[in-house]
């Protein structure tokens, strides 16, 4: 039978809901903040435009984060990387279009982060234009529904700074900014022609080559167009220190993959360099000696990483001694606007060596409260504590007055002196940044806990976008959200019937863990039957999750049985 209102279900649609189109979207107020000079300066490279590299070969620059590229040909152009969403997906074409009014003939991926794919489905408005990409690129793009969505949301909206207004938000590195809110529509478009290490084809008359070049991303590729010695890069260079490593996380980006796609590209001898973040470069020796240059930095850092570790330095004393010898120092390619030097002797060492730095001390730490209560206990007490931490801050001492408040706030969160020290901190620190991520994350987590900030998802996915999606990944959210305390005396299992998709799914309960499994269950309890279209786009908030569950799903073995299962996996976070 049809079930009535469950409320106990929408707990679960939260977990797994692709935006938050409800959310009112908060802007952090720094009206008043200072900006190091060089990141000022540095958004001069993100003025807006759309500039000739040579002869059908154009960049947009300035749009949003990334660029997108168009190539023409004889009878119609090549869209090289789609921007973030569709909106300014859309203002792109518009831009293109005004050189010429050509046709899409394809539209190629360099890799799969969200600046480069979400914006596709204007370009590829039509089934019969194809998308080119690596072929595990499908993969990376399926986990936009990502059992660590909620916690990698919240940081990469701290990283851009997308909350932040615009004295915050200078500019984001690598691009003017991230242009996604909660309104904002993503239109990725499924791969249909990918390859695994070289792809050779000619399109509207161009000819060109794909190759697989790790670096940045595991599927990463650059485009080659030998009759124009023209090379498209991805995101394996860009005008600024690489991110070996991002603070919004990320799997281990491999430092000597990386150099070795670079040295593929150097080998060609490009005339040519047309990134996929800031602007492009002319003149085959300039390009030749930008590209040794970046190899160079990323293998120095990588290898001097490796010799301190195996004389047995931990990260947090390589940190302090690893950096760029000066003739990489002073290049431009190599500025911190990005990624740094730091982040990425850390990244190199947890990436090869795993969390355990050595020292035996960090095998069994202290709990953090019980460490503050130690701290407390050497400063004298809580007040004596809280005076030495307001001594750090008036003396300049910032990053350790940082620290201090960590222990004063796990002492006591509702301590309002520490919590003003801490927001000021983190608001000074983030003006002396000349690192955007660094300043963005420090002001925005500032006004987290200093203005009630909150954080939201961003961006709403089209129906075609969601169709294309795997019912697996919505599924494997379930589990991660399973409640330890709740589900620690049930044994139960609930099959889910997917008649439109011919997909069948049972979740068991088992004690505190959710076994989940993409058949039909021998013995259920209940049975859930609904389209997997219905299912996705109600998850996603496209569709009312009160409507749709009353009118749409068929529960057989009790609709209040199945609340209450569904009412163990509530997040242990807010959304």
């Amino acid at each position: 039978m049809k079930n009535s209102t469950p409320r106990p279900l929408i707990i679960i649609l939260v977990v797994l809901c692709l935006t938050a189109c409800d959310a009112r979207h908060e802007k952090a107020d720094f009206k008043n903040i200072q900006t190091v000079e060089a990141l000022e300066q540095h958004s001069r490279e993100f003025t807006r435009r759309v500039e000739k590299v040579t002869d059908g070969v154009y960049v947009a620059i300035g749009f949003g984060l990334a660029n997108s590229v168009m190539i023409e040909g004889n009878d119609g152009v090549i869209v090289v990387d789609t921007m973030e969403c569709v909106g300014t997906a859309a203002e792109v074409r518009k831009a293109f279009e005004e050189i010429t009014k050509k046709q899409v003939k394809a539209v190629i991926y360099t890799h799969n982060h969200a600046d480069h794919v979400f914006g596709a489905s204007v370009f590829a408005d039509s089934p019969s234009v194809p998308v080119y990409a690596h072929e595990s690129t499908s993969g990376y793009i399926d986990r936009v529904v990502s059992i660590l969505r909620p916690i990698l949301t919240r940081r990469s909206m701290r990283m851009f700074g997308n909350f932040l207004d615009d004295a915050g938000l200078v500019n984001a590195g690598i691009g003017a900014r991230l242009n996604l809110n909660q309104d904002s529509v993503i239109g990725v478009v499924r791969p249909t022609v990918t390859f695994a290490d070289e792809l050779t084809d000619e399109i509207a008359g161009i000819r060109l080559q794909l190759r697989h070049a790790p670096g940045e991303t595991s599927d990463q590729i650059f485009v080659w167009l030998p009759d124009k010695k023209v090379l498209l890069p991805g995101d394996n260079i860009y005008k600024t220190f690489p991110n070996l490593y991002t603070i919004r996380g990320t799997m281990f980006r491999n430092p000597a993959d990386w150099v070795k796609s670079l040295d593929m590209m150097r080998a060609l001898r490009p005339e040519y360099l047309v990134p996929c973040h800031t602007g492009p470069v002319s003149g085959a020796d300039t390009i030749y000696r930008t590209l040794t240059d970046y190899r160079d930095g990323i293998a120095y850092v990588h290898d001097q990483t490796i010799r301190g570790m195996n004389m047995g330095f931990t990260p947090d004393e390589l940190v302090q001694t690893i950096h760029l010898p000066p003739h990489l120092a002073k290049s431009p390619y190599l500025q911190e606007f990005y990624g740094t030097v730091a982040w990425s002797v850390r990244s190199i060492f947890d990436g090869n060596l795993g969390w355990f730095d050595g020292n035996p001390s960090r095998l069994f730490p202290l709990p953090p409260l019980d460490r503050a209560r130690e701290i407390s206990k050497l400063a004298g007490g809580d007040a004596e504590l809280l005076a030495k931490a307001e001594k750090a801050f008036h003396d300049g001492n910032l990053q350790w007055t940082l620290e201090l408040t960590d222990h004063l706030m796990r002492l006591n969160p509702d301590n309002k002196k520490a919590t003003d020290l801490r927001v000021k901190s983190l608001t000074a620190l983030g003006a002396q940044q000349s690192n955007p991520n660094a300043r963005h994350y420090y002001l925005t987590c500032a006004a987290e806990l200093g203005q009630g900030l909150k954080i939201h998802q961003q961006g709403k996915p089209t129906p075609e976008m969601l169709k294309s999606l795997p019912l697996s990944r919505f599924f494997d959210a379930l589990a991660v959200n399973l409640d330890p305390e709740k589900s620690a005396d049930v044994t139960k299992t609930v099959q889910f019937v997917f008649p439109d998709s011919k997909e069948t799914y049972f979740i068991q309960v088992r004690r505190g863990v959710a076994e989940i499994q993409p058949r039909m269950a021998e013995k259920p309890d209940l049975t859930a039957t609904v389209d997997s279209k219905v299912f996705k786009e109600m998850l996603a908030k496209l569709r009312n999750p009160v409507t749709t569950i009353a009118t749409e799903f068929d529960i057989k073995g009790g609709t209040v049985q199945f609340l209450k299962f569904m009412a163990m996996f509530e997040p242990a976070y807010e959304e």
